[in-house]
């Protein structure tokens, strides 16, 4: 395949300034056609940034395939239009457009060698906040092919999104689905079949490409996209699914061919790091994202997993006291003189604090850093795959962003199948390696609050959800028994059928009370930010916690006040028993409004 561009002529008429209507907004019917039978996937518009975009499709027919571009709105009028040739029709196109402007909308069309077309729209980045309404964008994640089409995006238009951040696990390349039933892909040709799965039609629907046809969307890998719970910087010898003779897993082919095929099917530029004689990254995929929105808001993707060291050993019993302080030790390196364990990799980490320290010396409002695992305490048990397993360095990333008064943090996660949100304290290595010499109970080292929160989001589609998962753990986890007890007497019902028969809010509210009594024997902060006089928040509708719900997360800016309004939609979790037996039932399920929080910036731009 070619990806030689013919640029047309650039016409700029009309010199009038951008301003933004959403009267001129009108939703798409989730459910009307869209999709053509030369243009299966849909199109896309991604990493959409001030001044440029990103363009995909994918063609089921050879020849040459027309991208045009056009400005809407008021203001300026821009015309683009590149041709591409599609060689191998089981490859994507994309082509890279350049030279827009900032803050304003645009249409495109697609136009298939057959001659089928279809239209999308994105709009650019602002960098004038006297000229935009705010910012309004949507994430989520974890979808599996075999539950699509995925009707917990049904609402995802009720408002216009400036992007939506598709936040890892976007297919289950090591889970049996109808279009692959194999239980890992291996080849190229397999991870495609796997994206071209959940970007395919299903029950006459196609929400993905639908979404994607008129957001602009950026996206991350977690570790669906290759295999599970897989490290990248982790010797390819220390993991049996990665037999080659190279240094680190992310030099296997079965990471390559993951990485390909996720760079193939997203409006995502191809980027790698350049050559410095580090060996972990040189020319390895660089995945990592930063885009300002004005001085109102600032977007950080991080990748965790391309480069992150080996995972710790789980615990045998996480209520065991004496286990529980090991892996405390473990995740800080108590006994090593020079902690070396990483999740982010020493490049990406660096990139993210000086893009913080200038986005606050810049005076941004809100910076959201989006990372596919958890940052916020859960406790030990399965911790090793989240960042608490990786503590030293959790550690000094939240002291960073405390010590350099680095205001209106917030991190967006998925990866757990459920929404939760919390503030996020942590712990001196000093004072817990004074404590674990002398003999001392780690959990006893005080936690250091933050002026940082996070919000997990998702799943999308995965079956169980995050509250059925911590339901089912005496099935999975020995000696976890009691996991089960604690939560049916404090729902006060007898058994999982019971449970099951609750509304989602008391369920919900079970499992909060639940994970609390797990948090507070930890000595952790508890769910919510309430008890937290760094954050400034309001908790208007539901609980801190989603977890027996498929859904996405919205996230709104208010343009005069900047006050940021999170809610997560829901709907009941379904499986592909329950899409088989009543499909018109599930795929019509609407979301609802499972949580709907407020918080108020702190206006503080001090830099020290």
């Amino acid at each position: 395949m070619t990806k030689d561009c013919i640029c047309g002529l650039i016409i700029a008429v009309c010199m009038q300034p951008y301003a933004y209507s959403e009267s001129l907004y009108k939703p798409p019917h989730l459910h009307s056609p869209s999709i053509r039978t030369s243009l299966p996937n849909g199109i896309s518009s991604g990493d959409t940034t001030d001044n440029s975009t990103v363009l995909w499709t994918r063609s089921t027919i050879p020849g040459e395939v027309t991208f045009r571009i056009w400005s809407i709105g008021y203001g300026p009028f821009h015309r683009f239009e590149y041709r591409v040739m599609v060689d191998d029709p089981s490859i994507p196109v994309k082509i890279k457009v350049n030279d827009l402007l900032p803050g304003h909308r645009y249409a495109y069309t697609v136009e298939s060698p057959s001659g089928e077309h279809l239209r999308g729209r994105f709009t650019t980045a602002a960098t004038d906040c006297s000229k935009n309404k705010g910012l309004r964008f949507g994430v989520s994640g974890d979808w599996r092919g075999d539950l699509a089409p995925y009707p917990a995006l049904n609402n995802v238009f009720e408002r216009p999104l400036n992007f939506f951040i598709k936040l890892g696990d976007t297919v289950y390349a090591d889970v049996p689905s109808p279009a692959l039933e194999a239980r890992q892909a291996h080849s190229l040709e397999e991870f495609r079949i796997k994206h071209q799965e959940v970007y395919s039609t299903h029950l006459e629907l196609n929400t993905l490409a639908r979404l994607q046809q008129h957001i602009s969307v950026f996206s991350m890998i977690d570790d669906h996209e290759v295999v599970n719970d897989f490290a990248g910087g982790a010797p390819a010898s220390s993991d049996s699914r990665f037999d080659e003779a190279v240094n680190f897993i992310n030099q296997s082919q079965r990471y390559l061919n993951g990485l390909q095929a996720f760079y193939e099917f997203n409006a995502i530029e191809p980027r790698q790091y350049q050559q410095i004689g580090d060996q972990l990254t040189d020319l390895r995929p660089d995945l990592y994202r930063y885009q300002r929105y004005c001085d109102l808001a600032a977007i950080y993707l991080l990748d965790a997993r391309s480069f992150r060291n080996a995972e710790l050993p789980g615990l045998l019993n996480p209520f065991n006291r004496t286990q529980v302080n090991q892996f405390i030790a473990q995740s800080y390196e108590l006994e090593s003189v020079q902690p070396q364990r990483s999740m982010l990799g020493k490049r990406q980490l660096q990139r993210l604090k000086d893009n913080l320290l200038d986005a606050q010396a810049d005076g941004v409002v809100w910076k959201f850093i989006v990372i596919p695992e958890p940052i916020q305490n859960f406790g030990v048990l399965l911790a090793s795959d989240r960042f608490e397993g990786y503590a030293v360095e959790r550690a000094e990333l939240l002291r960073y962003i405390d010590e350099n008064f680095i205001t209106n943090v917030v991190f967006i996660a998925a990866d757990i199948h459920g929404s939760l949100i919390n503030d996020l304290v942590y712990q001196r290595r000093d004072e817990l390696l004074s404590a674990w010499q002398n003999g001392e109970d780690l959990l006893s080292v005080p936690q250091i609050s933050t002026s940082a929160f996070e919000v997990t989001t998702g799943a999308v589609a995965y079956d169980p959800s995050l509250g059925n998962s911590i339901i089912g753990l005496p099935t999975i986890i020995p000696g976890v028994r009691m996991t089960l007890e604690q939560i049916l007497t404090l729902a006060g019902v007898n058994n999982v059928s019971e449970f099951n028969a609750l509304p989602m809010v008391s369920r919900n509210m079970a499992m909060k009370n639940f994970i609390n009594l797990q948090l507070q024997q930890l000595n952790y902060s508890l769910l919510g930010l309430q008890d937290n006089p760094n954050i400034n928040a309001h908790l208007q509708a539901g609980l801190p916690n989603a977890l027996f719900s498929f859904g996405w997360t919205r996230f709104e800016i208010d343009s005069e006040t900047a006050e940021l309004i999170i809610t997560t939609f829901g709907i009941e979790p379904y499986t592909s028993k329950d899409l088989e037996k009543n499909p018109a039932e599930v795929i019509n399920r609407v979301p609802d409004v499972v949580s709907k929080l407020i918080v108020t910036p702190s206006l503080e731009t001090e830099v020290q």
